[in-house]
């Protein structure tokens, strides 16, 4: 059976973001994106925004995501993510769930939510 339409798409964010091809990525997001960060209270608003987002910390830690299940409909996909970040001789893996909202194709929305929020604040504070 073929996957949704909107899991394949899911699938090739995952496989841009741990490539590192930006242009890839920022092509499955709508440009008015909503974007829900973990143990943040606004979210980002617009493509640009989440770009400058990702350049503010050039020193941070590199982050890889290897997809456990995807479940997708019309409207939305929840992934569910194994996650490494590694920054120098510093590891730390972790688990979310990546709840989008998809129109025309691209994602519009997302959330994310772990199983550890207040240890992912702590690891990615010290880099912004």
């Amino acid at each position: 059976m073929d996957e949704h339409p909107n899991a394949v798409v899911f699938r090739q964010l995952i496989e841009a973001f741990n490539n590192g091809e930006m242009d890839a990525y920022a092509a499955l997001i709508d440009a008015d994106i909503v974007w829900h960060s973990i143990g943040t209270t606004e979210p980002m608003r617009g493509v640009e925004a989440l770009a400058e987002s990702a350049l503010a910390f050039p020193d941070g830690p590199e982050v890889t995501a290897e997809i456990h299940d995807v479940v997708a409909n019309d409207d939305h996909v929840v992934g569910l993510i194994n996650a490494t970040a590694t920054a120098g001789d510093q590891t730390f893996d972790y688990r979310t769930a990546e709840i989008l909202h998809f129109a025309n194709g691209k994602v519009t929305e997302r959330w994310a939510f772990s199983d550890d929020t207040a240890r992912i604040n702590e690891f990615f504070s010290q880099f912004g």
